[in-house]
């Protein structure tokens, strides 16, 4: 199928974008890789009035380290999260999840601006930003504000982003970016995850101080799970299989065609059990180069 008939915008400045999605908002959808959106053009699931792309919006595709932490523009590919010296360096588990999103293909257009507003349930970034801490950074014409990763995700593909809001860029902190693992269940390489897990830790004396458990594919919305992050913090790499149980133990996942909630539960002790050991499987710096 083809898309409907829409008015399509480029805007070359931030100032241009903002007025022109203030102007259009209630009838527009804003493109930025074109991952979600253009199957869904396609397909005729979304029939908006106007489409406006990012692509030529100047200053949305930037990676930058500051004092504890990352920023990295909505409009930066996961393929250039994936090679990223900054991320590599800094968020080292931004590098690993975002090898996980779909294929090389996908990975050179989609953005990780776009897959957050997109706010699919199963995807990679939502669960990063939750274990780095994250804040997603929204512009309009009123200004400039930031939510916490916590906040923002509300339901399926359901933000607090407000109407005539634009995700801008994402905060990652660094924090916890020493001790991290990541592990994802797929049916296929390259398909959304059946179950993620992000994991994020900071260490002192050999302890566990600040745990951060995230995990995707089981509810309706990314999820931390503070129940393993408890047994977690004061511990070390032993509490893994403890950790592993207590997730496990707390959700009540959804069922669907890709799996029932109790094959999810299953992967999520599975899923939570390698991300933890995998946090804890080299020192610190081999932890940080993935």
């Amino acid at each position: 199928m083809k898309p409907p008939r829409f008015a399509y915008h480029a805007p070359r400045t931030l100032p241009e974008l903002l007025e022109t999605f203030n102007e259009t908002a209630d009838e527009a959808v804003v493109l930025a890789g074109g991952q979600s959106l253009l199957p869904m053009l396609n397909l005729r699931l979304a029939a908006p009035s106007h489409v406006i792309d990012l692509g030529r919006v100047p200053g949305l595709d930037s990676i930058a380290s500051t004092n504890g932490s990352v920023e990295v523009g909505a409009m930066v590919t996961h393929y250039r999260m994936e090679t990223d010296a900054v991320v590599a360096a800094s968020v080292p588990l931004a590098r690993r999840a975002a090898g996980y999103v779909g294929y090389r293909a996908i990975r050179n257009r989609g953005t990780v601006g776009g897959s957050v507003a997109h706010a699919d349930p199963a995807a990679e970034w939502p669960i990063v930003l939750l274990a780095l801490d994250g804040e997603v950074g929204l512009a309009s014409v009123r200004g400039w504000r930031s939510i916490a990763a916590e906040d923002f995700f509300e339901s399926v593909y359901t933000t607090a982003k407000r109407p005539d809001e634009i995700v801008t860029s994402l905060r990652l902190s660094t924090r916890c970016a020493h001790r991290w693992g990541f592990s994802e269940f797929q049916r296929r390489t390259g398909d959304f995850a059946t179950v993620a897990v992000a994991v994020a830790c900071a260490v002192e004396a050999g302890e566990i101080c600040e745990a951060r458990v995230a995990i995707a594919g089981v509810a309706d919305r990314p999820m931390r799970c503070r129940e393993a992050e408890a047994v977690l913090v004061g511990g070390s790499a032993t509490a893994a299989a403890d950790a592993a149980e207590a997730a496990s133990d707390s959700v009540d996942p959804i069922s669907d065609i890709h799996g029932s909630s109790a094959f999810r539960k299953r992967l999520v002790h599975a899923e939570t059990l390698r991300a933890v050991r995998q946090a804890f499987s080299a020192n610190e710096a081999g932890a940080r180069d993935g």
